[in-house]
C-alpha cells in the first residue's frame, strides 16, 4: 500500500481522532501511521509529536517541498522579533522571524534548556537539574512572577520549501553575524513566561495554547486539509481545545505504537537511522555512544583506596554539551544534526540502563537515572554508592538535583521550628456541600389552571434515598385539595429510551412538611445520574404527576459520564464524583488520585458552567479535615502532578483577598495563588469507523467524513458547486478573506461513506 496524502481523496484526520488515540479504529490508525512513518523518515531532525501533528494537519509534502507543497499561507504565521526577552515558542511553532532584511520562515523542531551554569564539558551544578524556571540558586526558586529561562531553540529553515528558504549565502551571513541565530544555526534566547504554571506545562498543552491564541488564524485556516472546526463541528474554544488535545494524543499514540520508530520522550526516529548510527565509525557514531555510556556509568565511581571509607558522590552530566567533547563532533552538531545526535545519545543511554542495570543500579555500585529531561538535552545523574537509594523508574525525570538543595539552609539562619507532622494517617472527610440553596426549588415554567410545570436537576440525595422535591406551587395546590392524596401516580418519560414497567409508571407517596413537600418511594432508572434535568408537570387536582428528561441533539461525554440528555453542569461537577453513586457517598477508601478529583470538584469555587477551582495550598486540609500525615500530603501532591500531566486537571492562577477568600480570575492588587482547575469539557461522542447506532439498528460500516481539501490531478479543476461549498466553509470558519479555492485543489463536502 502506498503512503496516503493529507490532501488525498480520504482525509487522514477524522472526528474520532479528536477523542484521543483509544477512540480511533485500527484502520484509521494504520493510515495515519503509514504517513507519519514516512514523515519521520524524510525529516532531518527527530520528529516531535507537535511537528508530526503539523505535518498531517497542515499538509507536509513528502516530495521535498515540505509545507511549500501545500496552500499554507506564510502570512498567517505569527511574526517574532527576538530581543532581550523572547516570547514562549513551543516545539511545533511556525514563525516568521524578523531579521532586519529578508524574513526568516521556520518551524521550531527542537527545544531544550540552555542554563548558563551548565559547563562546557557537560558538568551540571546539582541545583540546576530539575530547577523551576526563574530559579536564582540552590534552594532559591525565585518570586514566581514572570520567570525567565534560557532556552535553545532549533528551527528548521527549509521546512517550507525552496521558495521560502534563504539561500546558502544569506544563511551564512546570518550565522556569521550571530544576531538572530548563532554559528550553529540555533537560537539561544531568554524566554519570559507569564507564570510558573505556564513554564511547567507539558509540550502538548503548551503547543495547544499557542495554536489557540498566538497562531489561532493559522489553526483555523481554510487551506488546511481538514479543519479542526470541521472535526469538532464548531469554533467554541472549549470544543477546539478538547479536539486539539485529542488529535495530539492520537498522533503521539500512533508514533509510540509504530514498530518502525523509536521515541525519546516526544521525539520519534526511525529504527533504521538508529541502526545506521551504531554502525557508523565516525564522530558520534556507535563507538562514541558506547564511550558516552561508559563515562556516565563510571562518572561517580571513586578511585580505589586501600584504607578508609569513601564518601558518597553524585555527578550530573548534560548530554548536549558532553557530545561536543568528542573529536570531530563540532560540525555534526550544527543545524538539525544537534537534535538528532542528542536524541540518539539519550536512546543509547536509556538502552544501557535498561539492559545492564537493575532499576538503574549497576554492578559497580553506581545508580544511573535520568534527572532532568529538558536541561542541556537531558541531565543524567550518576550516584555512588547507589544501593542505599530506594529503587524507582530510572527513566522518569525526578529532579533530585534541585530537590537536594531545598532542605539546605545557611548556617547563620537556624531552621525555624515547625509544628510536628501527625504520626498517624487520617481518614478523608467530606465537608458539607454549600450549593443547595443557590439551586433553589427549581425553575417554574408554568403555573395556571391547566398545569404546574417546573424544571429541576436530579441530585445525588434523590438517587440514594428515592425522593424528589415538589415545587411550592404544587405543594400549595396539594394542601388546598380536600383529598389528602397520600399517593400519586408517577409517569416517567426518558427521552429516546425504553423504561421498564416498574420504572415507567409508579405509585409514589406525597410527604408535606410545614414549608415544603416531596415525593418519596421513587424507583429511579439505572442510567439516571446527578445533574440530569427533569421537567415535572402536574395538573391541579389531578392524581398523576409526570416527569420527563430532554434529549440532546447528539450524545456528549463530560469527564467519565456519557449522556444524550440535558443536565445541570454544576450538579454534575459537585455530585457525580469518585466515591459517590446511588448506593452511597463517602471518600473513605479512595486512592490519592480519586481523592484529589473528589475534593476539587466538591470543595472548589464553582462556576455557572460547572468549572471547579481550588486553592492548591488548602487541598490536604479540605481532603482530610485537618493537616494530614506527611506521606498523605505527599501522595496528594504526586497525584496532582500526574493529573496535570494527563490534562485531567489544569493549573490556573487566582488571587486571595484580605479575608483569605480565593478568587478567579485573579483580581488586581491581590496576591496571586496557584489553583487546581477542573474543567468539564463537553466532547461529542463520535462512533468509531464501522460502529452502529445506539440501538444497534444503524448501518454497520458507515463513516462520517468531514469537509476537507483534496489535491486535484494535473489538468483538472473544481466545479462551481465545489467553489461555492468552499466559500461557505470559509464563512463557517469566520474568514473574511481567502474565499477562493487555492490553485490545484477542490473541496469535498461532508458526507458519509460506506465500507
Amino acid at each position: 500500500m502506498g503512503v496516503p496524502d493529507p490532501y488525498g481523496d480520504q482525509a487522514l484526520l477524522t472526528p474520532a481522532m479528536t477523542m484521543g488515540y483509544e477512540a480511533v479504529s485500527e484502520q484509521e490508525r494504520e493510515r495515519l501511521q503509514r504517513y507519519l512513518e514516512a514523515v519521520v523518515a524524510v525529516r532531518q531532525a527527530p520528529v516531535h509529536t507537535t511537528v508530526a501533528f503539523n505535518a498531517v494537519y497542515f499538509g507536509y509534502h513528502l516530495g521535498g517541498e515540505g509545507y511549500g507543497g501545500s496552500p499554507l499561507r506564510p502570512e498567517d504565521f505569527p511574526v517574532i522579533t527576538f530581543g532581550e526577552c523572547a516570547p514562549v515558542l513551543p516545539v511545533g511553532a511556525m514563525v516568521c522571524v524578523t531579521t532586519g532584511s529578508d524574513p526568516l520562515f521556520a518551524e521550531i523542531v527542537y527545544r531544550e534548556g540552555a542554563h548558563p551554569g551548565v559547563g562546557a564539558h557537560g558538568d551540571v551544578p546539582a541545583w540546576v537539574s530539575g530547577a523551576p524556571a526563574g530559579a536564582a540558586g540552590p534552594g532559591q526558586p525565585g518570586n514566581g512572577t514572570a520567570p525567565r529561562r534560557r532556552e535553545l531553540l532549533i528551527p528548521d529553515l527549509h521546512a517550507f520549501g525552496s521558495a521560502l528558504s534563504l539561500s546558502p549565502a544569506q544563511l551564512h551571513r546570518l550565522r556569521t553575524r550571530r544576531r538572530w541565530i548563532n554559528g550553529d544555526g540555533h537560537v539561544v534566547v531568554d524566554v519570559c513566561y507569564p507564570s510558573q504554571e505556564a513554564a511547567r506545562r507539558d509540550d502538548l498543552t503548551a503547543y495547544a495554547d499557542h495554536l489557540l491564541t498566538t497562531a489561532r488564524e493559522q489553526l483555523l485556516s481554510p487551506f488546511v486539509p481538514v479543519s479542526l472546526a470541521e472535526l469538532v463541528d464548531g469554533t467554541h474554544d472549549d470544543d477546539l481545545r478538547a479536539g486539539l488535545l485529542g488529535l495530539l494524543d492520537t498522533v503521539r499514540g500512533v508514533l509510540d505504537s509504530s514498530d518502525a520508530l523509536r521515541t525519546w520522550g516526544h521525539y520519534a526516529m526511525t529504527r533504521a537511522s538508529l541502526a545506521d548510527c551504531w554502525r557508523d565509525t565516525g564522530p558520534l557514531g556507535g563507538d562514541d555512544l558506547k564511550s558516552l555510556g561508559a563515562a556516565v556509568e563510571h562518572a561517580a565511581v571513586p578511585a580505589k583506596r586501600r584504607y578508609g571509607l569513601v564518601s558518597p558522590l553524585t555527578v550530573y552530566t548534560a548530554v548536549g554539551p558532553r557530545l561536543r567533547e568528542f573529536p570531530g563532533a563540532t560540525e555534526t552538531l550544527t543545524g538539525l544534526g544537534y537534535p538528532a545526535a542528542v536524541c540518539r545519545a539519550n536512546v543509547a543511554l536509556a538502552d544501557v540502563v535498561r539492559r545492564d542495570s537493575d532499576h538503574g543500579l549497576f554492578e559497580n555500585g553506581s545508580r544511573i537515572t535520568l534527572d532532568d529531561a529538558f536541561e542541556g538535552g537531558g541531565v543524567w545523574r550518576s550516584h555512588h554508592p547507589g544501593d542505599a537509594e530506594p529503587p524507582g523508574d530510572p527513566l522518569a525525570p525526578a529532579g533530585q538535583g534541585w530537590a537536594s538543595t531545598l532542605h539546605t539552609a545557611p548556617e547563620s539562619e537556624p531552621e525555624p521550628e515547625l509544628e510536628p507532622e501527625p504520626e498517624t494517617e487520617l481518614d478523608p472527610v467530606d465537608l458539607p456541600l454549600a450549593d443547595d440553596a443557590s439551586l433553589g426549588p427549581g425553575e417554574l415554567l408554568q403555573s395556571d389552571a391547566d398545569d404546574v410545570v417546573w424544571r429541576s436537576p436530579l441530585r445525588l440525595a434523590h438517587l440514594i434515598n428515592g425522593w424528589f422535591p415538589l415545587h411550592p406551587h404544587a405543594v400549595r395546590d396539594l394542601r388546598r385539595s380536600q383529598e389528602p392524596f397520600p399517593t400519586l401516580r408517577l409517569e416517567l418519560d426518558h427521552a429516546g429510551e425504553v423504561l421498564g414497567e416498574k420504572e415507567e409508571v409508579q405509585d409514589v407517596t406525597v410527604e408535606l412538611g410545614d414549608d415544603s413537600g416531596r415525593l418519596t418511594g421513587i424507583l429511579w432508572p439505572g442510567d439516571f445520574f446527578p445533574g440530569l434535568m427533569l421537567e415535572v408537570r402536574r395538573r391541579p387536582g389531578g392524581t398523576v404527576i409526570r416527569m420527563a428528561t430532554t434529549g440532546l441533539q447528539e450524545r456528549v461525554r463530560v469527564g467519565d459520564r456519557e449522556t444524550g440528555h440535558c443536565y445541570d453542569p454544576r450538579v454534575l461537577t459537585r455530585e457525580d464524583v469518585p466515591g459517590s453513586d446511588r448506593h452511597g457517598d463517602s471518600a473513605v477508601g479512595l486512592g490519592a488520585r480519586q481523592l484529589v478529583m473528589r475534593t476539587v470538584r466538591r470543595c472548589g469555587l464553582l462556576t455557572l458552567d460547572g468549572h471547579a477551582l481550588m486553592d492548591r495550598s488548602v487541598l490536604p486540609n479540605a481532603a482530610y479535615g485537618r493537616r494530614p500525615a506527611r506521606s498523605q500530603a505527599a501522595a496528594l501532591d504526586s497525584a496532582v502532578a500526574e493529573l496535570f500531566a494527563e490534562r485531567v486537571l489544569e493549573p490556573a492562577l487566582g488571587s486571595r483577598d484580605a479575608w483569605g477568600q480565593p478568587h478567579y480570575p485573579a483580581r488586581d492588587g491581590q496576591p496571586a495563588i496557584p489553583l487546581i482547575a477542573y474543567r468539564p469539557v463537553q466532547l461529542r461522542v463520535i462512533r468509531p469507523w464501522g460502529g452502529t447506532d445506539e440501538g444497534g439498528q444503524g448501518l454497520r460500516g458507515i463513516q462520517f467524513v468531514p469537509g476537507h481539501l483534496r489535491r486535484l490531478r494535473p489538468g483538472c479543476s473544481p466545479s462551481e458547486v465545489q467553489r461555492a461549498a468552499f466559500r461557505e466553509h470559509c464563512r463557517r470558519l469566520g474568514k473574511a478573506d481567502g474565499w477562493e479555492l487555492p490553485y490545484g485543489y477542490t473541496f469535498v463536502t461532508e458526507h458519509t461513506r460506506g465500507r
